[in-house]
């Protein structure tokens, strides 16, 4: 019988302080999330200096919980995994910085984890069955990408947003309509109340990639019907605004990814990130995969956003292929998918 993997990982690379023990990349001991969402709330969006101070405030009171949850200690470990980028570079260095230390204390191994990479990884946790290669589509505030997973931390991106992400659009929408930060879960809520089919709101296709995406127009389009009705005083259904603005993006975003499923020849799909959480997505993508005999993955919400446990998972997969980071880590805000 081959020996348990347990890794201890760190996840900070935006306003989430994270820590989770994983054994064996599927098997979550404990997952601990402190969260600056109403800290935030207060500016109407990250603040990445404030982030970075609060995430040095709980990164070892985040620790110590996930070890104590797990009922382990630093000596039980095999490896350290920790985000070291994309993200804000305070941020990300808060983590990285306390991996390392954790790291040469005990000579331990150091894996450095791609944030997307995660995401993407948190799919394994839940779904035993789910192997590569498969079509991810990672929706989330800063990317939305259309992968192909080729194998264990080999991929593809078959297509990228040229401009905004999806989760930027939600929070930028969701600001001129009045609701606040953060914007996704808000619009979820509030298009539940509204007709998706009110007002025909573009949907943008980028001529010669067909897995691309763009999200500038639409959130262009939004800000002009509401300037427009104000101007002519005209009111505004802020629940069908949300509604049809929503609709725009999920069909968008289905779309794209049949057709990455269907000219791959490949049957699997999952999705990842912050935005996978929407409920709307959720039931447009499954409905689609379904009527298609598609298998469909998708984290339960909790994984979609920010959390240690998925980089635990991307952590182990790259451990058991003998990834080793030194102690010149560094935070690389801009690392793209793929990079090591």
């Amino acid at each position: 019988m081959e020996k348990d993997i347990r890794i201890l990982a760190i996840e900070s690379s935006c306003d989430e302080t994270a820590a989770a023990v994983v054994r064996n990349g599927r098997d979550v001991l404990s997952n601990v999330i402190s969260s600056q969402i109403e800290l935030h709330k207060l500016y109407g969006g990250v603040v990445p200096e404030i982030a970075s101070r609060k995430h040095i405030e709980k990164i070892n009171q985040v620790i110590e919980e996930a070890l104590t949850t797990a009922g382990v200690g630093l000596d039980d470990l095999d490896a350290v995994a920790v985000t070291y980028g994309p993200g804000l570079v305070g941020a990300l260095l808060v983590g990285v910085a306390e991996a390392k230390a954790i790291s040469y204390a005990k000579r331990l191994p150091l894996v450095g984890v791609h944030h997307i990479e995660g995401h993407i990884s948190a799919n394994y946790i839940e779904n035993r069955d789910l192997e590569p290669p498969f079509i991810c589509l990672v929706v989330s505030g800063g990317h939305t990408h259309l992968v192909k997973v080729q194998d264990y931390g080999v991929y593809e991106i078959l297509g990228r947003t040229r401009d905004d992400a999806a989760g930027e659009a939600f929070d930028k929408v969701a600001r001129a309509i009045g609701l606040g930060y953060p914007g996704g879960p808000k619009i979820d809520r509030l298009s539940r109340e509204g007709n998706p089919q009110a007002i025909p709101f573009p949907r943008a296709k980028v001529e010669g990639a067909p897995y691309d995406f763009s999200f500038s127009g639409l959130k262009s389009a939004v800000l002009n019907y509401l300037n427009g009705c104000r101007m002519k005083g005209e009111p505004v259904v802020e629940a069908d605004v949300a509604a049809s603005f929503q609709q725009a993006v999920v069909s968008v975003l289905v779309e794209h990814a049949m057709l990455a499923v269907e000219e791959s020849g490949i049957g699997k799909l999952a999705i990842a990130g912050g935005v996978a959480s929407n409920q709307t997505l959720r039931s447009a993508m499954e409905e689609a995969c379904r009527s298609r005999g598609v298998r469909f993955y998708r984290p339960s919400p909790l994984l979609c956003t920010d959390n240690a446990a998925m980089i635990g998972a991307a952590g182990y997969y790259e451990f058991c292929k003998g990834v080793r980071h030194g102690l010149d880590l560094n935070a690389v805000p801009n690392l793209k998918l793929g990079e090591r």
